[in-house]
């Protein structure tokens, strides 16, 4: 542990006056009891300090990681980290180097590790950190654990070797591929809006620069670097930086963590990182080394989990992350710009058209109607952006303020004479409808445990006026919708009342409804708030055709489908999100060779496709 020096509470008393103090008092200002830390890591290269809780360090051979709590000095910030519920926690090792001789058990935590090393445990360090891969260890090496965490040998041992770490060459260069469309980050970015051109983008890692070369036919600011392909273009700081599928081809962890923070200080506003994920049954098919594996190529793969790559780089940089995707994440350097984002992922897209037609009111108004027909163009933009946003505009909201204001007199004139015009129904609903939307967006945020923002956009603290009146009341709402959320009997009466009035999709009583995406932004704001609390853990469900929603587990599933406008589609991919345990399961059908076929597709078109 090169980077940090570890030590368990019991050697608070042996450590300088000064340091010792500096932890009391920092634990005594943020209210962290002693229940809730026994170990202490100190960084050597940053301000910072993180209090660690291994509730099971004395009974444990090889205690699990249930809650960090980091302490950045030189921001003045500290953010918490759960594992209790997680499958695959930090797992720590060597116990003895954290006490002193002293301790009642320093010769049982050494017979610990001494029985590791036997067992040849520890040869590869970099494969053990987490809870899944050190399983995945003990049992390729013919061990089994018993309810103490203590090896013993299994009576029949099929264990395939691990490649031995001087191994000749490791070709890097190998790793980049020939593409024929952007690669998933860059999609991704794209969906979101910025290559629109205001945005400037730096390929870090950018292979033979397929990316590159398609953002610059679209006329994007853009550069690419690579040590291989690039090695002499300039590194220069841009808006957006993508470091795609690069770090999971880099065979040492402290190469790997020093890429993530130099690509990340080249982003102004934000950095998007992706990596291989794979499970058990796919990294078997290869060689072990260090904490990846050897391909028949000779390249390395780090093949991560989804929630051991966001431990990574909430470690790593210090900072939320936002998953967008299966082992793609963004983190926002710029707080305003991520705001944007999370609540233009909330903002659903409606469509609104006018439902009754009655009778105008003949009485004179500032604003006729013919005013209003002869500047038809002007007034739909107008109209347009009142229903998107749910109430009057602000000057700056509106690109042709100038003109609405010179004809009408004002934007509140405006909207009077539209409201009047179309009827109150339609903005009605909208309001509603913009409520819900950031009722989701501050409940997930919540959810995400994200930490208060300095700043706000200013047509956010505009919608809070207009909706909740004051921040606090909008934080309060939204922490009750939350907690309702973890209640099974509401999310399955809620989805009870919603599929009564939809009627759409495939609907098992007291088990699970599957409603096609689009359907998503029709639902009760405590179901979008229940999927989208799934949907966290995973990132998007872009690309995916169903979402099932089961009632009782806390579970969500995504499911995907070979051509969604064939009349029998075929199921390729399924995606299981475990809120409990914090975790996802990813299920590749394509493969298989009686494949899962959709026969009641019909269900789920009822009530208008998207």
């Amino acid at each position: 542990m090169p980077s940090a020096i570890y030590f368990h509470k019991s050697v608070l008393d042996g450590i300088p006056k000064p340091l010792s103090l500096l932890i009391s008092n920092i634990s005594n200002a943020l209210k962290i009891k002693e229940s809730e830390w026994n170990l202490i890591k100190l960084y050597k290269n940053d301000f910072k300090l993180t209090f660690l809780l291994y509730p099971d360090f004395d009974n444990y051979a090889y205690p699990a990681l249930q809650q960090s709590i980091t302490v950045d000095l030189q921001k003045l910030s500290h953010r918490k980290a759960d594992y209790s519920n997680s499958d695959n926690p930090p797992i720590l090792h060597r116990k003895e180097t954290f006490v002193t001789e002293s301790y009642p058990k320093f010769r049982h935590f050494k017979e610990i590790t001494q029985e590791g090393e036997q067992a040849g445990l520890f040869e590869n360090t970099r494969t053990i950190g987490f809870k899944t891969n050190w399983e995945r260890l003990i049992k390729k090496k013919g061990y089994e654990l018993d309810t103490e965490g203590r090896l013993h040998k299994k009576t029949e041992d099929s264990s395939p070797s691990f490649a031995t770490e001087d191994i000749d060459t490791i070709y890097r260069h190998k790793t980049a591929i020939d593409r024929d469309s952007l690669s998933a980050p860059m999609q991704i970015l794209a969906k979101h809006g910025y290559f629109s051109g205001e945005y400037s983008v730096l390929d870090y890692g950018c292979g033979k620069g397929h990316d590159i070369r398609e953002l610059e036919a679209h006329e994007v600011d853009c550069i690419g670097w690579d040590p291989v392909y690039q090695p002499d273009n300039d590194l220069i700081n841009c808006d957006i930086v993508n470091l795609g599928f690069v770090l999971n081809v880099i065979e040492d962890k402290d190469e790997r963590v020093e890429t993530l923070k130099r690509a990340f200080s080249y982003a102004d506003k934000f950095i998007i990182v992706s990596v291989m994920i794979a499970g058990d049954a796919k990294i078997a098919q290869f060689t072990a080394y260090k904490d990846g594996v050897i391909t028949r190529n000779k390249t390395f793969q780090k093949y991560y989990s989804q929630s051991e790559f966001r431990y990574f780089l909430e470690q790593t940089l210090n900072d939320d992350v936002v998953p967008v995707g299966q082992g793609i994440f963004i983190v926002f350097k710029d707080k305003l710009e991520e705001q944007y984002f999370l609540l233009k992922r909330q903002q659903v897209k409606r469509k609104w058209q006018q439902l009754t037609q009655r009778e105008r009111k003949i009485h004179q108004k500032v604003v006729s109607k013919t005013l209003i027909e002869k500047h038809a163009e002007l007034f739909d933009d107008f109209w347009a952006l009142c229903l998107e946003l749910g109430r009057l505009p602000a000057i700056p909201e509106f690109e042709f303020s100038e003109q609405i204001r010179r004809v009408a007199g004002s934007h509140k004139k405006a909207l009077t004479a539209l409201l009047d015009f179309h009827g109150k129904e339609i903005f009605t609903k909208a309001k509603q409808a913009r409520k819900c939307d950031l009722l989701v967006y501050y409940a997930l945020g919540l959810f995400e445990k994200r930490k208060p923002y300095l700043h706000m956009p200013e047509s956010l603290k505009r919608d809070i006026k207009t909706f909740f009146d004051t921040y606090s009341n909008a934080i309060e709402l939204a922490g009750e919708a939350l907690f309702s959320v973890g209640n099974p009997q509401l999310i399955e009466a809620l989805s009870i009342d919603a599929y009564e009035e939809l009627q759409h999709g495939e609907f098992e009583d007291g088990h699970h409804w599957i409603i096609y995406r689009s359907f998503l932004e029709r639902l009760p704001p405590e179901l979008r708030i229940y999927v989208g609390c799934a949907i966290q853990y995973y990132g998007d469900f872009e690309g995916m055709d169903l979402i099932k929603i089961h009632f009782t587990s806390g579970k969500v599933s995504l499911l995907r489908y070979d051509d969604w406008d064939k009349e029998e589609p075929i199921l390729i991919e399924r995606i299981k999100i475990k809120m409990k345990e914090q975790d996802i399961d990813f299920f590749d059908y394509s493969p298989v060779y009686n494949p899962q076929v959709l026969t009641n597709k019909v269900v789920f078109q009822s009530n208008g496709k998207e």
